[in-house]
């Protein structure tokens, strides 16, 4: 990882060679096969359990949330939350739902209290999308399925961007989302989802990262252990995660940090804020990208981080 990555100012050819590392073209959208199985009111909003196709016989859970008033004659903008890692893998669409796991990140509900509608879906390895026979645990089928996709030419990186498309296509197949509107949120590993997926799906307007743009060069400083989407196989030959994220501009995109994050070193972070600026500045949008770093704070989504987000989410969808 120490070689010096071979640098190209056209976004075009890095985007080429990012494609070739995460392990190529995106196959052709299967039949969503979309189907709710189940719906709760609450507080303000409606609670549906969904599933949609994401591959041919790989369905995704999902929660969609939806403020009520808005059906087919009055639309809204809507939002993908990507959960976070954190080691709890009994966790993933449940949180930002509202449902389980840390207030902190319940979310989802506080978009669908704005007047968006949500949509959580689990990512591989989590919740419901666990070892279906119970064989590997955890830690080892979350090793399992990157190891399965190393092999085969791809990577866990390549796997999530796919889902997270069919996660936009199941949002503007809704009759209550204008798909116009759309946009992303994530904390820690969802943060990495939404840099991730940022370059690949045109439709998102509007995407926020909390907590969470490790390079690689921070990695190899540090030696971070990090969850595997953010190890793409030979990208160190071409460029850094923040060069991923600059591929967004000219569209809105917003990145908090803490200060301590040690997941994301600040001298790393402050190098990464200038790469993606310029970006935008080349991209002559500026404007478009931000980012805040909270002194004295953590991993964490405070108040003023989610006040950031909501700033963006307000301004461009």
């Amino acid at each position: 990882m120490n070689e010096q990555p071979m640098s190209s100012t056209d976004p075009k050819i890095f985007q080429e060679r990012l494609l070739s590392c995460l392990g190529g073209p995106w196959p052709d959208p299967c039949d969503l096969k979309p189907n709710v199985t189940g719906t709760e009111q609450h507080n303000g909003f409606q609670l549906q359990a969904v599933t949609y196709q994401a591959e041919p016989g790989d369905i995704v859970p999902a929660y969609l949330l939806i403020p009520d008033g808005i059906n087919a004659t009055n639309p809204a903008p809507a939002i993908a939350v990507w959960h976070q890692h954190n080691g709890q893998w009994h966790l993933g669409k449940s949180e930002p739902a509202g449902l389980a796991g840390d207030p902190m990140h319940h979310t989802g509900v506080r978009l669908v209290e704005q007047g968006y509608v949500v949509l959580c879906p689990d990512a591989l390895c989590f919740e419901q999308r666990r070892d279906r026979d119970k064989r590997l645990l955890n830690q080892q089928y979350e090793f399992y399925q990157f190891l399965h996709y190393v092999v085969a030419g791809r990577s866990m990186a390549w796997k999530n961007i796919l889902d997270m498309q069919r996660a936009v296509d199941y949002l503007v197949s809704r009759s209550e989302v204008d798909p116009k509107r759309l946009g992303c949120y994530g904390h820690s590993m969802g943060s990495t989802h939404t840099w991730l997926v940022g370059p690949w799906e045109p439709r998102l307007m509007a995407l926020v990262g909390n907590c969470c743009l490790p390079t690689y060069a921070a990695i190899e400083r540090t030696r971070i252990i990090h969850c595997c989407p953010n190890f793409i196989p030979g990208l160190a030959r071409y460029g850094d995660t923040p060069d991923i994220a600059a591929l967004i501009a000219p569209r809105a995109l917003h990145l908090n940090f803490g200060e301590e994050d040690t997941g994301s070193p600040l001298p790393e972070v402050r190098q990464a804020i200038d790469t993606i600026a310029n970006a935008y500045k080349r991209a002559d949008a500026i404007d478009r990208f931000t980012s805040y770093v909270e002194p004295n704070s953590g991993h964490v989504l405070s108040e003023q981080m989610w006040s950031q987000a909501l700033n963006t989410f307000k301004k461009y969808l």
